[in-house]
Order: C-alpha cells, then sequence, then structure tokens
C-alpha cells in the first residue's frame, strides 16, 4: 500500500478499536472540541467489554466516599505493592504506572458521570486478595440499567450482553437461591416487574457490560464522535518517527487516515488467535475464551512492526470453563467459578488430588490450573447428591434432574461409590478417595489446612450466603458425603489475555530501549496491564482500559 499518498480523510485523534476505552477518550477529545474518529474492524460497538459484567475496578471512587467507605489512593498503592510487586518481568506494572492508575482512575470516573453517565458502586465485592490495603466493601463500580432503545439506529450496532434482563448485576447474583431464599424470590419478582414495566412503555433496560457500552456510546454519539463499522486498520503510518495516521480497509477499500495528535490502540489482545497463543500461552486454546471472535492480536503485531516492545504475553484473565452439550459455539464459556467455590464440591486433578483453594478468584485458580497443566487440564469437579439438589451447576439450576443429554455425552459423570465415579473420570479410586475424607474431615474442623479455603473475605463472599452464621466456620466448606456422586471437566478458559504493548505511565507506547514512539497510545487488553500477571479484584481490565484511555486522550491533548 502507498502511504505516502494524500489521506482520505484527517482528523485529530484516531482510535483503534470500540470497547469502553476508545469511547472514553472520544469523548475526552470531544470535549477538547477536536476531531476524533473510531475505527471499529466488526459491525459492532462494544468489544469484548459488552459481553462482560462490566466492572470497573477503581479505588478511592466517589461513590465510595458518599457511602462512608474509607479509601485512598495510598491505601490502594499498599495492597497493588503487596500483591502486585515489583516484577522484572512485569515492567508495565512498574511503581510510576501503579501510582498514576490509582491517581488518575477516580478522574476518570468523575469524567464519565460529567458526561451524563449514571454509574454505581456495586454494594459488596471484596478484593481478591487477603493482603495490606485490601477493601473488603470492595471498589467494583458498573453502569446503572441502560435503555437501549434511546440509540435509535445504533441500538443494532450495540453488541449483545450476557443478561438480556433490567437486571442490576448484584440482583443476578442471587437468583442461584430463588428456591431456598425468600429474598431472592422478591428480586426475581422485582426484575419481573421491570421487564414487564419495559414491554408496556417501549423501553429495553439492559445491565452490565451492554449498559455501560451503551451508555459510552450514546454519549460518544450525541458528543458528535464519528464512528466507522466494518474499518479493520492494516497498517500504522510513520512519519519522521512519529505515528502520523493509519492504513483501514473501508468498504473493502485501503484509506488513508491522518491524525495530527495521535493514535490510540485499543483492538483487543489475542485470545482467539490459536497462533500468538502457542507462542506466548502454551498449553491454552482460543476455543476456551469467552473474548469475542475479533480478539485476534493483530494491532499488537502492527504496533511491534513499526518497533514497539511487548510485555507480559505469557498473562491471561483466567475463567475456569466447562462444555455442558450445546454450549460449543457459545460466545460466552460457562464459567464455573461460583460453582466449585460451594460447599459439597472440591477440585482435583487427574491424579485425583487437590491442588488450589477452590473460593479464590478465577483468575488465580486458572493460573494454578495452568501451572500444573500436564495434570489439571482438564481437572476435575467432584462434588455430592447435596450439592446437585442445593446449587446450579454449569447453568442449570439446583436439582438432580439434569439434561440426558450431559449423560450420554458424559458431560456429567456419575458413580454410586467414589470409586465407581473416578472409574467413569480415569482417576485413581483409591486416591480420590483418600482426598475427599481427608477433605471431609477438614469441614469437620472447619478448617482446610491444605490451601485456607474459607479463610478470607472474598471466600465468604463467593461460599453460600444462606449458611453464613457466627457458629458456622466457613460458609465454602461443605462435605462429600451422600451418593451418587457426580463430576465434571474443568479448563482454564480465559476472559481475556493480560499482556500487549508496552507503554509508560502516559499510555505511550515504548521501545525495547525505553524510549516512547510519539503519536501512538495503547490501552486495554493491547497494551500489558499495569496490573502485572495479578487481577487485584472485580474489574482489574475494563478499570485500567478506561484509564489509561482518559490519560492517553490527555496527554494528546497537551501537546497543543
Amino acid at each position: 500500500m502507498d502511504a505516502n499518498r494524500s489521506a482520505n480523510h484527517a482528523f485529530d485523534f484516531i482510535v483503534i478499536g470500540s470497547g469502553a476505552g476508545s469511547l472514553c477518550a472520544a469523548l475526552v477529545m470531544r470535549t477538547a472540541g477536536k476531531r476524533v474518529v473510531i475505527l471499529e474492524k466488526t459491525g459492532l460497538i462494544g468489544g469484548t467489554t459488552a459481553l462482560s459484567g462490566g466492572v470497573m475496578w477503581i479505588p478511592a471512587n466517589r461513590f465510595m466516599r458518599e457511602q462512608g467507605i474509607d479509601d485512598s489512593a495510598d491505601q490502594a498503592m499498599r495492597y497493588l505493592d503487596a500483591v502486585v510487586g515489583e516484577q522484572q518481568n512485569a515492567p508495565a506494572a512498574s511503581r510510576a504506572r501503579r501510582r498514576a492508575y490509582v491517581e488518575q482512575s477516580p478522574k476518570m470516573l468523575d469524567f464519565l458521570v460529567e458526561q451524563g453517565l449514571r454509574l454505581r458502586r456495586i454494594p459488596s465485592w471484596p478484593d481478591y486478595y487477603d493482603a495490606p490495603g485490601a477493601s473488603i466493601p470492595g471498589r467494583a463500580v458498573v453502569s446503572d440499567l441502560f435503555d437501549v432503545k434511546r440509540l435509535g439506529e445504533w441500538r443494532t450496532k450495540l453488541r449483545p450482553g450476557f443478561i438480556p434482563l433490567p437486571a442490576r448485576l448484584e440482583e443476578a447474583m442471587q437468583l442461584p437461591l430463588i428456591k431456598r431464599s425468600g429474598a431472592a424470590k422478591k428480586i426475581l419478582l422485582r426484575i419481573l416487574g421491570r421487564a414487564i414495566a419495559d414491554k408496556l412503555t417501549g423501553r429495553a433496560r439492559r445491565t452490565a457490560g451492554e449498559a455501560l457500552q451503551g451508555q459510552l456510546l450514546l454519549a460518544a454519539l450525541k458528543a458528535g464522535v464519528d464512528i466507522r463499522l466494518d474499518a479493520a486498520v492494516v497498517e500504522l503510518l510513520v512519519d519522521n518517527g512519529r505515528v502520523s495516521g493509519v492504513i483501514a480497509r473501508i468498504d473493502g477499500t485501503p484509506q488513508r487516515i491522518d491524525a495530527r495528535l495521535g493514535v490510540l490502540i485499543n483492538a483487543g489482545g489475542f485470545a482467539r488467535n490459536q497462533r500468538m497463543l502457542d507462542r506466548y500461552i502454551p498449553g491454552t486454546s482460543a476455543s476456551w475464551s469467552s473474548t469475542i471472535e475479533a480478539d485476534t492480536g493483530e494491532m499488537i503485531e502492527a504496533g511491534e512492526r513499526i518497533g514497539a516492545a511487548t510485555a507480559q504475553m505469557s498473562a491471561r484473565i483466567g475463567m475456569q470453563i466447562a462444555w455442558p452439550p450445546g454450549s460449543e459455539r457459545m460466545q460466552v464459556k460457562a464459567a464455573m467459578q461460583n460453582d466449585i467455590c460451594k460447599p459439597h464440591a472440591i477440585v482435583v486433578d487427574r491424579t485425583g488430588v487437590r491442588f488450589a483453594r477452590e473460593s479464590s478468584s478465577h483468575p488465580e485458580f486458572s493460573e494454578r490450573m495452568l501451572a500444573r497443566k500436564d495434570t489439571a487440564v482438564p481437572s476435575w469437579m467432584i462434588c455430592d447428591s447435596q450439592y446437585l439438589e442445593t446449587y446450579m451447576l454449569a447453568g442449570s439450576m439446583p436439582g438432580k434432574k439434569k439434561p440426558q443429554a450431559w449423560m450420554d455425552a458424559k458431560f456429567l459423570r456419575r458413580g454410586d461409590t467414589i470409586e465407581a465415579l473416578a472409574d467413569a473420570c480415569g482417576i485413581d479410586g483409591a486416591r480420590l478417595r483418600a482426598t475427599i475424607e481427608r477433605y471431609n474431615r477438614f469441614v469437620d474442623q472447619g478448617r482446610d489446612d491444605d490451601f485456607g479455603r474459607g479463610d478470607f473475605a472474598y471466600d465468604r463472599w463467593v461460599g453460600d450466603p444462606l449458611r453464613a452464621s457466627p457458629d458456622r466456620p466457613s460458609n465454602t466448606l461443605g462435605k462429600i458425603e451422600r451418593a451418587p456422586f457426580y463430576a465434571v471437566a474443568l479448563y482454564p478458559g480465559d476472559v481475556g489475555t493480560y499482556g500487549g504493548l508496552l507503554t509508560d505511565e502516559y499510555a505511550r507506547v515504548l521501545r525495547a530501549d525505553g524510549s516512547v514512539i510519539p503519536g501512538l497510545y495503547a490501552t486495554g487488553t493491547s497494551s500489558a496491564s499495569v496490573m502485572g500477571y495479578t487481577e487485584p479484584g472485580p474489574g482489574g481490565s475494563i478499570g485500567p482500559a478506561l484509564t489509561w484511555a482518559y490519560i492517553a486522550a490527555h496527554h494528546a491533548l497537551a501537546r497543543e
């Protein structure tokens, strides 16, 4: 392609990709009166964020202050110092970048509120690690419900989410309890009431990531952001050492688009690119990912072609998954983190032994699976009849009656004895029995001596809330003792990769020697995470994606 020909279009700022950070950066540019274009290679706005819970991890945020919850940038830094620390193999998680994040993320949030977004704090969602500076009430911020019909003709261009109901995220989390809890039944009635009201009034309220992206899209459209769909960027243009624009294929034709102030890459990671996975995260599969199909990493490679450094390419945001029959083609896989942490269930590897705390966060547990992939991929979730009667399993409601297809496909394995179950899973029966008996002794004594399951605030949050009481040591421990017994295979899926282009505290892309590539910025999973190889709490990906986009746009504006 001839990059020297005259430009087809010229803007002040180009944003590649349409995730949350992209729309945030575009809004910053428009409030400054600048011309900005978003180039999205697919036909839908929202990226993987739209499929997600849309949670943002924002320390010392305005909602915490309003609710009298103590937090500060210094407290958040203590937490990140303890959890992330200084790692030579995680240059994007430098202390300077962590400080920039904890100081700028609340300002980014305030900016979004000023643009008319209705956001709120999840009432309770603890940080993932028991470490100095952790917040037990939690730092998780989400979108309020949003009527997608407000988007008009753009409604069909917003990527659909995973909860097509007017249910707040914390309400949806209570629905598995409806057979056992009067409060949960009331929540269901509240959601159904909203759905009926929406039908009568012509609204279509949505939640989670779809609501966040819908609000951002509406604000961007009102601000006059130019958005081009089916516009795949194929080349970054460099003029006198500075990134000056892009070549994008629009309507099947390569077009040169110039950018006076810079280019921001926010085009996702490479979770759907098996070639890159084999190179950087061997032993993983693109088919395990809950990212969108377009999460294929070509903009990371485009950056590399002009000299950009990459970092932390083996990092990922893991999510243990299962494969119920019929789910093979589903975009969002059957996440199992909330299943394996409930009483009367454990996870063992193929030798029949436990290897991790089942109530740890999904990134941490998936990391443990990959660390022993020779025996733990797949792993086995083991449970008894008490579990099936009480808790959801792989998206099915509580109850022993499961789809016959589950049995026919050997998705759900069954045994009248531990040994029979072990045989059905190809596990040594004596070892599995010894593992279960050891675990049951821990339940009797009220403490898991092997992994500390139930010892931490996050464990108690993901456990069974109806079993929480002062006289019960843990609401995540429960004996496996009532036949028949059941097993489901688990795989270390993901909700995105965590490595990418290396950036500094201003979101500027760096070369391997640490020098800046002028005019080029990156955020989201196109960039190496400020969290290193760790997710400190819910929203450890979306919060930084928005924040570094906000920082990048302000830095580009400061050039004038």
